[in-house]
């Protein structure tokens, strides 16, 4: 088993229903085991603004799935869950990311990880810190990289 992290983000309609939902969908699934799930993270939106907030999680997970294969039921997830890939960064009811694959690396057209631009999102790594605060992200400690963060825009909130 093979360990990664997922980022999943919704900021369309019931915005918990669909983490939920997806957290629902990638447990089902047999070659996935989920280990930990932060709390819920309200945030602004990055890249085109005019745009509702979004609701997001950070799971761990050990996985059979081979980085490819786990990126395609991400991509199927998504589209069990109506997304639409209208706007570059736009509104959506879902998003699945592979954040981290152990130390596997990928840069190209279909997958790369770790996920480009991670580092600078508060939305990732805030709540990928809470649940693994131990984790080296190229060669650099979480807890460094959370130091120099800027963390406006970003608010822990319960959902029960």
């Amino acid at each position: 088993m093979a360990k990664a992290y997922l980022g999943l983000g919704s900021n369309m309609g019931d915005k918990k229903k669909y983490l939920d939902d997806a957290m629902d969908f990638i447990e089902e699934h047999g070659g996935i085991k989920v280990n930990k799930v932060s709390s819920y993270y309200e945030t602004e939106p990055v890249g085109y603004e005019e745009q509702d907030l979004f609701l997001n999680i950070v799971a761990e997970i050990d996985t059979t799935l081979e980085p490819y294969d786990l990126l395609a039921y991400c991509n199927t997830i998504e589209e069990r869950l109506n997304r639409k890939r209208i706007i570059r960064w736009g509104p959506r009811t879902i998003d699945v990311d592979i954040l981290l694959y152990e130390n596997y690396t990928s840069v190209d057209d279909t997958l790369t990880i770790p996920h480009p631009r991670m580092l600078e999102r508060n939305f990732v790594m805030v709540p990928l810190y809470e649940i693994a605060d131990h984790i080296i992200i190229d060669g650099t400690k979480i807890h460094d990289i959370i130091n120099e963060l800027n963390k406006n825009g970003i608010r822990k909130v319960s959902h029960e």
